[in-house]
């Protein structure tokens, strides 16, 4: 395989951050339940053009709401720390319990009896009609039609399922001619990936790549091109290949991988220290799938985040939820920050990383950001910069996702 060296360049801002502007707020009532607040022209606080559910996790519990107003439709007991996915379907949620998967429809709303068996719930991906779900416990891969629990009764649909020879934190993904790509890996070590073809009632091997330790996170870019994240770089499949990115350092790890569907350039979290404490990070790789291109670029200090702080939005750029408080927006294609949008207090990072801390989700223009530390969640809008509407609650939101 070719080895293509990375580089390393400074982010520059090249635009001012915009001022705040005003909100509408949304407080909680006795109840937990929030309802939405005033604009400041008096009409009821929206998100313009939005439609669908949100979900968000807190302690022992999930709430559903209203994308448009961020109003709490219903709220569901559940474990004490629950990850949240969107099946992909545009109303369930796979939600990480003990249990499993366990799906909460967002239309109805119902946290439903509805599981998908596993010992250790991990990853979901979603691509090309197709939901994959990868439990740690066991190294199974279940692969479901993603519109299949909209079209279903409750009872759980028919599924594909791959086991991996042994069981580790893993992910997969279906590409759009029926490929699986895994990770590969055991208990004690992960060292690359697998692509697969179905053959009859078993898999077979395409092609393989070791040349990845401690491989995790996937993320699928234009054309296919889908990349898993290295400890010491990145490890790209495309046209039926796998093909090495080297990192700058001797240990540059990525982590996970934030993609746009119709952009070749991956944005990847980046960490070049491996006893550095804490959770927080400072620089991105850039990975272009087009041009083979692999360079890290440092953040300015104040700009500095965790692996949930990062989405791609409007234009392809890549919108960063730092520690100042600020939504810093960086264009992938020339590695330079180039606006600010202020949205909510300055921020420390997590002593665990499931501990509540800010997050970010994007749909369509519009950015879902949580603050967990004012039990709060806002509505930007990307293209100007404009918190639309907020909602306060009763507990500090954790995990979200936008369904």
């Amino acid at each position: 395989m070719t080895h293509l060296p990375g580089r390393r360049t400074a982010a520059v801002a090249a635009l001012a951050g915009i001022a705040l502007l005003a909100t509408a707020c949304s407080t909680a009532d006795a109840g937990g339940e929030a309802s939405a607040g005033e604009a400041r022209d008096g009409a009821a606080a929206q998100v313009a053009g939005a439609d669908g559910r949100i979900a968000v996790a807190y302690a022992n519990g999930i709430a559903v709401l209203d994308a448009a107003t961020l109003d709490v439709v219903e709220e569901f007991e559940t474990e004490e720390f629950t990850r949240l996915n969107a099946f992909g379907d545009g109303e369930n949620v796979a939600v990480t319990t003990s249990e499993g998967f366990q799906i909460l429809d967002t239309a109805a709303p119902e946290l439903t009896s509805t599981v998908f068996p596993a010992t250790t719930p991990g990853h979901v991906v979603v691509h090309d009609g197709k939901t994959v779900l990868f439990d740690d416990g066991t190294g199974a891969t279940t692969i479901v039609e993603t519109d299949a629990l909209r079209d279903g009764d409750g009872a759980l649909p028919e599924t594909v399922e791959y086991t991996a020879d042994a069981a580790h934190h893993g992910v997969s993904i279906v590409l759009a001619d029926g490929t699986l790509l895994t990770t590969v890996g055991d208990e004690t070590a992960r060292t690359g990936a697998v692509a697969l073809g179905p053959h009859d009632d078993h898999w077979h091997e395409l092609a393989a790549s070791d040349e990845c330790p401690g491989i995790h996170g996937e993320g699928t870019a234009k054309g296919e091109a889908v990349i898993f994240g290295c400890e010491d770089g990145a490890l790209l499949y495309h046209d039926g290949a796998f093909e090495k990115f080297t990192a700058p350092d001797a240990y540059g790890r990525m982590g996970n991988a934030y993609v746009s569907e119709t952009s070749p350039i991956v944005v990847g979290d980046y960490k070049s220290d491996p006893d550095a404490e804490g959770y927080l990070l400072n620089s991105l790789a850039l990975i272009d799938t087009s041009a083979h291109s692999y360079e890290v670029v440092d953040l300015p200090d104040e700009v500095q985040f965790t692996y949930r702080d990062v989405a791609r939005g409007p234009e392809d750029l890549a919108y960063i939820i730092a520690t100042d408080g600020s939504i810093h927006v960086l264009d992938p294609t020339s590695g330079e920050l180039v606006d600010e949008f202020p949205v909510i207090d300055a921020w420390e990072g997590p002593a665990e990383w499931q501990d509540p801390h800010p997050s970010i989700k994007v749909a369509g223009d519009i950015a879902y950001v949580t603050e967990p530390a004012a039990n709060a969640l806002h509505a930007i809008d990307l293209t100007t910069g404009e918190i639309l509407v907020s909602a306060e609650f009763a507990e500090a939101p954790n995990e979200i996702a936008v369904a």
